[in-house]
Protein backbone atom coordinates (compact mmCIF):
# COMPACT_ATOMS: atom_id res chain seq x y z
CA UNK A 1 0.00 0.00 0.00
CA UNK A 2 1.18 3.50 -0.78
CA UNK A 3 0.72 6.75 1.11
CA UNK A 4 0.23 10.09 -0.61
CA UNK A 5 2.71 12.68 0.66
CA UNK A 6 3.59 16.31 -0.08
CA UNK A 7 7.19 17.48 -0.43
CA UNK A 8 7.99 21.17 0.12
CA UNK A 9 9.61 22.82 -2.91
CA UNK A 10 10.44 26.44 -3.71
CA UNK A 11 7.03 27.34 -5.16
CA UNK A 12 4.64 24.90 -3.55
CA UNK A 13 4.30 21.26 -2.58
CA UNK A 14 5.27 18.35 -4.79
CA UNK A 15 2.75 15.47 -4.57
CA UNK A 16 4.20 11.98 -4.40
CA UNK A 17 3.43 8.44 -3.33
CA UNK A 18 5.45 6.62 -0.68
CA UNK A 19 5.76 2.85 -0.26
CA UNK A 20 7.34 1.44 2.91
CA UNK A 21 8.40 -2.24 3.03
CA UNK A 22 7.01 -4.62 5.62
CA UNK A 23 10.18 -4.22 7.68
CA UNK A 24 9.39 -0.51 8.09
CA UNK A 25 12.90 0.52 7.07
CA UNK A 26 15.25 0.14 4.14
CA UNK A 27 17.32 1.91 1.50
CA UNK A 28 15.51 4.54 -0.53
CA UNK A 29 14.49 4.56 -4.19
CA UNK A 30 13.22 7.68 -5.92
CA UNK A 31 11.23 6.26 -8.83
CA UNK A 32 11.02 8.76 -11.68
CA UNK A 33 7.99 8.28 -13.90
CA UNK A 34 7.84 7.67 -17.62
CA UNK A 35 6.17 10.01 -20.11
CA UNK A 36 2.78 8.57 -19.10
CA UNK A 37 3.08 9.91 -15.55
CA UNK A 38 2.32 7.98 -12.38
CA UNK A 39 0.59 5.24 -14.33
CA UNK A 40 -0.61 1.91 -12.92
CA UNK A 41 2.59 0.43 -14.35
CA UNK A 42 4.75 2.82 -12.31
CA UNK A 43 2.71 2.03 -9.21
CA UNK A 44 3.31 -1.69 -9.81
CA UNK A 45 7.04 -1.20 -10.23
CA UNK A 46 7.13 0.83 -7.01
CA UNK A 47 5.30 -1.98 -5.20
CA UNK A 48 7.77 -4.49 -6.69
CA UNK A 49 10.67 -2.53 -5.22
CA UNK A 50 8.97 -2.14 -1.84
CA UNK A 51 8.44 -5.92 -1.77
CA UNK A 52 12.22 -6.27 -2.15
CA UNK A 53 12.79 -4.15 0.95
CA UNK A 54 13.15 -0.61 -0.43
CA UNK A 55 11.42 2.55 0.73
CA UNK A 56 10.08 3.92 -2.57
CA UNK A 57 9.07 7.47 -3.41
CA UNK A 58 7.34 8.21 -6.75
CA UNK A 59 6.98 11.98 -7.29
CA UNK A 60 4.28 13.45 -9.53
CA UNK A 61 6.50 15.18 -12.08
CA UNK A 62 3.58 16.72 -14.01
CA UNK A 63 1.99 18.35 -10.96
CA UNK A 64 2.48 21.91 -12.24
CA UNK A 65 0.58 20.88 -15.38
CA UNK A 66 -2.34 19.58 -13.33
CA UNK A 67 -1.78 15.99 -14.43
CA UNK A 68 -0.89 12.84 -12.55
CA UNK A 69 -1.02 10.27 -15.33
CA UNK A 70 -2.11 9.65 -18.91
CA UNK A 71 -4.96 7.15 -19.39
CA UNK A 72 -4.02 3.95 -21.20
CA UNK A 73 -5.28 3.88 -24.77
CA UNK A 74 -4.48 4.75 -28.38
CA UNK A 75 -3.88 8.42 -27.60
CA UNK A 76 -1.61 7.89 -24.60
CA UNK A 77 1.66 8.58 -26.42
CA UNK A 78 0.39 11.79 -28.02
CA UNK A 79 -0.96 13.02 -24.69
CA UNK A 80 2.27 12.16 -22.88
CA UNK A 81 4.38 13.96 -25.48
CA UNK A 82 2.09 16.97 -25.12
CA UNK A 83 2.69 17.10 -21.37
CA UNK A 84 6.45 16.81 -21.73
CA UNK A 85 6.48 19.57 -24.36
CA UNK A 86 4.97 21.94 -21.77
CA UNK A 87 7.15 20.83 -18.87
CA UNK A 88 9.54 23.26 -17.19
CA UNK A 89 12.64 21.03 -17.25
CA UNK A 90 14.76 22.98 -14.72
CA UNK A 91 11.81 23.07 -12.31
CA UNK A 92 11.31 19.31 -12.74
CA UNK A 93 14.99 18.70 -12.01
CA UNK A 94 14.69 20.87 -8.89
CA UNK A 95 11.61 18.94 -7.79
CA UNK A 96 13.41 15.62 -8.12
CA UNK A 97 16.43 16.94 -6.21
CA UNK A 98 14.02 17.97 -3.43
CA UNK A 99 12.48 14.48 -3.55
CA UNK A 100 15.89 12.82 -3.13
CA UNK A 101 16.74 15.06 -0.19
CA UNK A 102 13.31 14.54 1.40
CA UNK A 103 13.56 10.77 1.14
CA UNK A 104 17.14 10.72 2.43
CA UNK A 105 15.97 12.56 5.57
CA UNK A 106 13.15 10.11 6.32
CA UNK A 107 13.59 8.01 9.48
CA UNK A 108 12.78 4.86 7.49
CA UNK A 109 16.01 5.30 5.52
CA UNK A 110 18.33 5.62 8.52
CA UNK A 111 21.38 6.45 6.40
CA UNK A 112 20.98 3.33 4.25
CA UNK A 113 21.36 5.24 0.97
CA UNK A 114 19.13 6.58 -1.81
CA UNK A 115 19.14 5.68 -5.51
CA UNK A 116 17.30 6.93 -8.58
CA UNK A 117 15.39 4.63 -10.92
CA UNK A 118 13.88 6.26 -14.01
CA UNK A 119 11.91 4.99 -16.99
CA UNK A 120 11.81 6.57 -20.48
CA UNK A 121 11.37 10.32 -19.89
CA UNK A 122 12.24 9.62 -16.26
CA UNK A 123 15.45 7.85 -17.24
CA UNK A 124 16.83 11.08 -18.67
CA UNK A 125 15.43 13.22 -15.87
CA UNK A 126 16.98 10.92 -13.27
CA UNK A 127 20.35 11.23 -15.03
CA UNK A 128 20.15 15.02 -14.80
CA UNK A 129 19.21 14.78 -11.12
CA UNK A 130 22.17 12.48 -10.43
CA UNK A 131 24.41 15.22 -11.80
CA UNK A 132 22.85 17.81 -9.49
CA UNK A 133 22.71 15.97 -6.16
CA UNK A 134 24.60 13.04 -4.59
CA UNK A 135 22.92 9.65 -4.98
CA UNK A 136 24.20 6.17 -4.30
CA UNK A 137 23.29 4.87 -7.75
CA UNK A 138 21.25 5.48 -10.89
CA UNK A 139 19.21 3.07 -13.00
CA UNK A 140 18.00 4.46 -16.33
CA UNK A 141 15.66 2.61 -18.66
CA UNK A 142 15.92 3.89 -22.26
CA UNK A 143 16.31 7.51 -21.13
CA UNK A 144 14.63 9.49 -23.90
CA UNK A 145 16.33 12.79 -22.99
CA UNK A 146 19.81 11.30 -22.79
CA UNK A 147 20.77 12.03 -26.44
CA UNK A 148 20.75 15.75 -25.64
CA UNK A 149 21.80 15.60 -21.99
CA UNK A 150 25.03 13.64 -22.43
CA UNK A 151 26.38 16.43 -24.65
CA UNK A 152 25.87 19.18 -22.08
CA UNK A 153 26.10 17.57 -18.63
CA UNK A 154 29.02 16.12 -16.70
CA UNK A 155 29.25 12.34 -16.60
CA UNK A 156 27.41 10.81 -13.65
CA UNK A 157 30.05 9.40 -11.34
CA UNK A 158 27.70 7.38 -9.12
CA UNK A 159 27.34 3.72 -10.09
CA UNK A 160 24.86 3.56 -12.96
CA UNK A 161 22.97 0.95 -14.95
CA UNK A 162 21.52 1.72 -18.39
CA UNK A 163 19.05 -0.36 -20.43
CA UNK A 164 18.24 0.19 -24.14
CA UNK A 165 16.38 -1.83 -26.74
CA UNK A 166 18.26 -2.55 -29.94
CA UNK A 167 15.07 -1.90 -31.95
CA UNK A 168 14.21 1.40 -30.21
CA UNK A 169 11.98 3.47 -32.51
CA UNK A 170 12.91 6.72 -30.79
CA UNK A 171 16.63 6.28 -30.03
CA UNK A 172 18.48 4.66 -32.92
CA UNK A 173 21.51 2.39 -32.64
CA UNK A 174 24.20 5.01 -33.37
CA UNK A 175 22.65 7.31 -30.77
CA UNK A 176 22.61 4.51 -28.20
CA UNK A 177 26.28 3.88 -28.89
CA UNK A 178 27.03 7.61 -28.51
CA UNK A 179 25.29 7.55 -25.14
CA UNK A 180 27.26 4.44 -24.17
CA UNK A 181 30.54 6.15 -25.10
CA UNK A 182 29.78 9.12 -22.84
CA UNK A 183 28.24 7.48 -19.78
CA UNK A 184 30.78 4.67 -20.04
CA UNK A 185 33.52 7.13 -19.18
CA UNK A 186 32.56 6.35 -15.59
CA UNK A 187 34.21 3.15 -14.43
CA UNK A 188 31.10 2.43 -12.37
CA UNK A 189 28.76 2.33 -15.39
CA UNK A 190 27.01 -0.82 -16.61
CA UNK A 191 25.29 -0.74 -20.00
CA UNK A 192 23.01 -3.34 -21.59
CA UNK A 193 21.14 -3.55 -24.89
CA UNK A 194 18.34 -5.97 -25.73
CA UNK A 195 17.88 -7.54 -29.21
CA UNK A 196 14.43 -7.04 -30.69
CA UNK A 197 13.29 -4.72 -27.91
CA UNK A 198 11.73 -1.35 -28.77
CA UNK A 199 11.29 1.72 -26.59
CA UNK A 200 9.28 1.33 -23.35
CA UNK A 201 9.86 -2.42 -23.48
CA UNK A 202 9.36 -2.78 -19.74
CA UNK A 203 5.78 -1.43 -19.72
CA UNK A 204 3.23 -4.25 -20.16
CA UNK A 205 0.43 -1.70 -20.64
CA UNK A 206 2.05 -0.28 -23.78
CA UNK A 207 2.08 -1.76 -27.26
CA UNK A 208 5.90 -1.96 -27.39
CA UNK A 209 6.25 -4.25 -24.36
CA UNK A 210 8.89 -6.97 -24.82
CA UNK A 211 8.44 -9.63 -22.10
CA UNK A 212 11.86 -11.26 -22.45
CA UNK A 213 13.79 -7.98 -22.40
CA UNK A 214 11.64 -6.72 -19.54
CA UNK A 215 12.34 -9.79 -17.42
CA UNK A 216 16.10 -9.74 -18.05
CA UNK A 217 16.45 -5.99 -17.49
CA UNK A 218 14.50 -6.24 -14.24
CA UNK A 219 16.64 -9.16 -13.07
CA UNK A 220 19.75 -7.05 -13.73
CA UNK A 221 18.19 -4.05 -12.00
CA UNK A 222 17.36 -6.05 -8.87
CA UNK A 223 20.86 -7.53 -8.75
CA UNK A 224 22.51 -4.13 -9.30
CA UNK A 225 20.49 -2.38 -6.60
CA UNK A 226 21.00 -5.23 -4.16
CA UNK A 227 24.73 -5.11 -4.74
CA UNK A 228 24.98 -1.32 -4.36
CA UNK A 229 22.67 -1.08 -1.35
CA UNK A 230 23.47 -4.45 0.24
CA UNK A 231 19.92 -5.73 -0.03
CA UNK A 232 19.52 -9.42 -0.83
Amino acid sequence: MSERVLIPVADGELPAYLWVPESGTGPGVVLVQEIFGLSPYIHRRAADLAALGYVVLAPQVFWRLGAESVPDGPGMLEEGIGLVSRLDWPAAVGDMVAAVEWLRARPEIGGAGVVLVGFCFGGGLAYNVAVETPVDALVSYYGSALPGLVDILPVVEAPSLHHFGEADSFIDGPTVERIRAVVGQSAACEFHTYPGADHAFDNPDFVLHHPQASALAWERTVEFLGRILSVS
